[in-house]
């Protein structure tokens, strides 16, 4: 079994195979059972819809979209909502952040999350929030420095139905919030 390889990169725009890639990506998320706002069966045509209103948005430079790419297309994704009240200019929130299962446990998704976190920097945002449904991305976001806030009972339904709780978290981007330090002990655990 050979590894698998991808990349990350921003889109600036997004066109029809980019939408149906991660079209793909959403249905699939959907499908495992995943808390994405979405609930089973989600159509094609539902899920396309959705991402024409991103790629809108990241034309107006509301949103930005990073996605992650393998030899089959569209692996991940995860956007930074940018456009906050007038007093929060310094916030992002951290969207949709799904992983295809075919990529899963192969790095994919702190890949997508760092170069999220790189975008906020370069988009002028210190602060991002977030919330999850999956114990497997809280995982994620701890190792990746993020803070747990707290839990939300009773907070969305799951897409078979059911309700699942969410628990929020936030990332300090600034440069005097100890990310360096952050940073230094997640390279040293590469070690």
């Amino acid at each position: 079994m050979s590894a698998l390889t991808w990349q990350v990169r921003r889109l600036s725009t997004v066109d029809e195979a980019q939408i149906d890639g991660l079209s793909d990506v959403l249905i699939d998320c959907v499908e495992g059972g995943a808390s994405v706002s979405f609930m089973h069966p989600l159509s094609r045509e539902r899920a396309a819809a959705f991402w024409r209103r991103v790629a809108a948005g990241v034309v107006d430079g509301q949103r930005a979209l990073l996605v992650a790419e393998d030899a089959s297309g569209v692996c991940g994704t995860v956007q930074l909502v940018l456009e906050q009240p007038e007093n929060q200019p310094h916030r992002a929130d951290l969207a949709k952040m799904l992983v295809h299962r075919r990529a899963r446990r192969h790095g994919v998704g702190a890949a997508l999350l760092r170069a999220a976190e790189e975008a906020a920097v370069d988009c002028g945002r210190t602060l991002l929030v977030l919330d999850t449904a999956s114990a497997d991305a809280e995982r994620l976001y701890e190792r990746a420095g993020w803070v747990r806030v707290g839990i939300i009972p009773r907070y969305a339904l799951l897409p078979f139905g059911g309700f699942c709780p969410t628990t929020m978290f936030y990332r300090d981007l600034s440069p005097d919030s100890g990310r360096a330090a952050t940073d230094a002990a997640r390279g040293s655990e590469a070690l």
